[in-house]
């Protein structure tokens, strides 16, 4: 795993590792998010999906601030005294349980009056296991069009696992944004029938992005993607197609050389163009078995941060879109 502190190290190691590190994150909502010079009711999510969703149905009538620093890891969120205190005066906090232990412990810690859980209002699945896969130490995720295996002793996930990329299937992120409004307009009935337009627009807007997903990968001469870690379960099952994962769902888990040599097969099989790498995981596995097979490496976002503040959710999701049809050959 990605180092979680930098108390431990010398003053000047620590500031360089801070500036380097993508997957060190203290979430301060004091430096994170976007809405600086805004009035109204406090909104902390916790992390960039979740962000997003509140800016949009809240607009310019709430301050949102996100935990997870802008370009860090989220699953290696580790949160600050100052981040934890601002739990307790939020007014509205948006979270995933299950995904981030340190926002799961500060959440039950401070118990703040208005919480959702996207967990719940997006219909997470568990990953069902595979039994076939059960003795290569890895576990199927039938439930998600996605399968992985893990290295001997460094299992991908248990039977019980859950998913938590939901939000790239854009409906399941539409349905968070209604939950937003609904919590919005008990903490500022004012304003309840402005957040409730905005819940609207933004799931038309989600809608839309759906539909251009279902269209653009309708036809394609592959249906196969091979990708750093298993992330993109949701957006496979609901797109008709199958996920390879190079590692679990924790994207730090090493693969195996027999699983590299599963994929590949697989690669061989169905006659795979690309290996897709992400913006926050260091892509030299992925470059190297790309570089073996002798194919193509390209970006799939898992969009769980937003590396750079200029491109919102939709604008990555599109972006992922076109990588996605450049490799399957689609139509």
């Amino acid at each position: 795993m990605k180092s979680r502190t930098l108390l431990s190290l010398p003053l000047p190691m620590a500031a360089m590792l801070a500036v380097s590190s993508c997957g060190a994150g203290t979430g301060d909502p004091a430096s994170a998010g976007n809405s600086a010079g805004a009035e109204g009711p406090a909104v902390l999510a916790s992390f960039y999906p979740l962000q997003y969703v509140a800016e949009k149905v809240g607009g310019d009538r709430v301050q949102v601030r996100s935990l997870t620093p802008p370009g860090a890891e989220p699953h290696d969120l580790e949160l600050s005294p100052n981040a934890v205190a601002g739990l307790e005066s939020a007014e509205l906090v948006v979270y995933l349980s299950g995904f981030q232990p340190s926002v799961d412990d500060a959440v039950s810690r401070t118990s703040p009056k208005h919480v959702i859980d996207a967990a719940a209002a997006a219909g997470m699945k568990e990953a069902a296991a595979n039994p076939a896969e059960e003795k290569h130490q890895g576990h199927g995720h039938a439930e998600t069009g996605a399968e992985t295996h893990a290295e001997d002793g460094h299992a991908g996930h248990d039977h019980a696992a859950v998913d938590p990329h939901f939000w790239l299937d854009p409906s399941r992120l539409a349905d968070i944004a209604h939950e937003v409004a609904h919590e919005l307009g008990a903490v500022d009935p004012e304003n309840a029938a402005a957040y409730e337009a905005n819940a609207v627009a933004v799931s038309e807007e989600l809608t839309v992005l759906d539909e251009e997903f279902a269209t653009g990968l309708a036809s394609c001469q592959r249906d196969t993607i091979v990708v750093s870690h298993e992330a993109y379960g949701y957006l496979a099952d609901k797109y008709g197609l199958k996920q390879v994962a190079i590692a679990g769902l924790e994207p730090d888990t090493e693969p195996s050389p027999a699983r590299l040599a599963e994929i590949g097969q697989t690669v061989k099989d169905e006659d795979v163009t690309t290996v897709f790498s992400e913006s926050l995981v260091n892509p030299r596995v992925a470059q190297t078995l790309a570089d073996d097979l002798g194919i193509e490496t390209a970006v799939l976002d898992p969009v769980e941060a937003q590396t750079d503040e200029s491109k919102d959710y939709q604008q990555v999701m599109r972006e992922n879109l076109a990588a996605l049809q450049t490799a399957l050959g689609c139509a």
